[in-house]
């Protein structure tokens, strides 16, 4: 499951990374992505994109949906 599949107001935790790309995991690094992180879906935009998380309690973040595709995470 991605990050990308969770429905409003539901929690998970990051598993890990689905991309081989360096550039995109430094950037999901940078904002707080890391394996082991909680992260729970706060909103939706009314397209389905951008989604608005929180990671582990206290960080807001808003992401691409495709970007969403790159973490695995487990409920």
């Amino acid at each position: 499951m991605t990050l990308s599949d969770l429905k409003l107001n539901e929690s998970a935790h990051i598993v890990g990374f689905s991309t081989d790309s360096p550039a995109c995991r430094q950037k999901l690094f940078a904002c707080g992505l890391v394996p082991g992180a909680e992260v729970c879906v706060i909103r939706i935009a009314p397209l389905g994109d951008p989604l608005q998380i929180c990671v582990d309690g206290n960080l807001m973040l808003s992401i691409r949906k495709s970007e969403g595709q790159n973490v695995t995470v487990r409920t």
